[in-house]
């Protein structure tokens, strides 16, 4: 099966005054597209750091990190940018929702970026919302919805633009483990359903029963199995 993404002797060392630190050693994986990967750890284990890498947003120190083949050590600041507004989405566990709009406009916010047409847009927000069964809730601004519900509409913010990948970051770090389990299915299933190669990091082993595979992340280095 064929790797959407991809992470090959990936290393992340920062500098400090007790020297360097660690943050990713030598970490490989890969996810295919429809599969959803969790990587579990501690606070502090190099989770974070290893979705910033995945997505884009960080270099490694070494190592290789390829979206649909693509080396995003290759790409100029502008290019990797565009790849990370097309093909990357993430999800996060403070919800990064912005509080004056409604669910709808959250929702809508990555194809204005992308400059997709109105009634296209307009489609494409309701299949959104719909998948993460908030229709009846599109008007209403997060303020005004659960936790869970604020969630359900960051993954439909994530999916709206039909990406190849998506990372999730604590995505159920602040909701109670019967919310956070449904947020997990519902995560399997978007992955599925859409075809996204989904990264998620998590330390609650409760939540992992709805992966299809599980690492676990120590001092920078992945393992697996991790069940």
């Amino acid at each position: 099966m064929t790797a959407t993404l991809e992470a090959i002797e990936v290393s992340r060392t920062f500098t400090s005054p007790a020297g360097p630190v660690h943050a990713v050693a030598q970490a490989s994986l890969a996810v295919a597209a429809g599969e959803l990967v969790a990587v579990r750890g501690r606070s502090g284990s190099g989770k974070t750091t290893l979705l910033n890498l995945m997505g884009g947003l960080d270099t490694p120190t070494a190592g290789r990190v390829l979206v649909d083949g693509v080396d995003l050590a290759t790409l100029n600041p502008a290019a990797r940018l565009a790849l990370r507004r097309e093909r990357i989405a993430f999800v996060f566990q403070s919800f990064g929702l912005l509080p004056e709009l409604t669910a709808r406009e959250n929702v809508e916010v990555p194809l204005r970026l992308l400059r997709v047409p109105g009634p296209e847009r307009d489609d494409r927000v309701a299949e959104a919302l719909e998948a993460v069964g908030l229709t009846r809730h599109a008007r209403q601004t997060p303020p005004q919805l659960s936790g869970g519900q604020r969630q359900r509409v960051g993954l439909a913010r994530a999916v709206v633009a039909r990406p190849a990948v998506l990372l999730a970051d604590e995505p159920t770090g602040q909701l109670d483990s019967a919310t956070g389990s449904e947020i997990m299915s519902l995560l399997q299933d978007l992955a599925h359903t859409h075809g996204m190669a989904a990264l998620v990091a998590t330390h609650d082993p409760l939540l992992l029963r709805n992966a299809d595979r599980v690492l676990g992340i120590h001092d920078g280095r992945l393992a697996e199995p991790a069940r």
